[in-house]
């Protein structure tokens, strides 16, 4: 049998046709490469009592590019947003936290630095007691003692309020 060098110099204008056919005109040398990877699966995989090898070449070349193209739109579908709403969306977002932030920080006026702490950490980061603790480097039974001084002040900031 030929050499590997000397069966991808007789494919390669087989593996443009079939990235011609399949309409590929992104990220070609990616699809040139997976018809190599193609071929070289073909030559080691051919039987020669089941047929013509140009004819299961191509076949198996041209299967592995149409995986190819299938995992690559499933990633875009999942994971690539290029609709300009969608961005729009995220920046509503962020401009939304900001100002919930800026709302939950005015009702800790009242509150020491650590009641504070405690509130921001649970409403905005919405993290638990002990998730608190861990992150500050101080004991759970701390972070319960800021809990309910955050949340007796609060309580009558919102009664006088009423």
């Amino acid at each position: 049998m030929e050499s590997f060098d000397e069966v991808v110099v007789q494919y390669q204008p087989m593996i443009y046709k079939i990235i011609q056919s399949l309409h590929i005109y992104k990220n070609q040398d990616e699809f040139y490469q997976t018809g190599l990877i193609g071929l070289w699966e073909a030559t080691q995989t051919f039987d020669e009592r089941k047929g013509c090898f140009s004819n299961y070449a191509y076949t198996y070349m041209k299967g592995k590019m149409l995986s190819q193209m299938t995992k690559n739109n499933q990633f875009n579908d999942r994971y690539i947003h290029s609709e300009k709403e969608f961005w729009e969306t995220i920046e509503d977002q962020a401009s939304s936290l900001f100002l919930e932030k800026e709302t939950i920080q005015s009702y800790c006026e009242c509150l020491t630095e650590k009641e504070a702490k405690w509130v921001i950490a649970t409403s905005i980061g919405q993290l638990s007691t002990k998730e608190i603790a861990e992150r500050e480097k101080v004991s759970l039974s701390a972070v319960k003692q800021w809990k309910s001084g955050a949340k007796r002040k609060l309580k009558e900031k919102m009664a006088m309020e009423s």
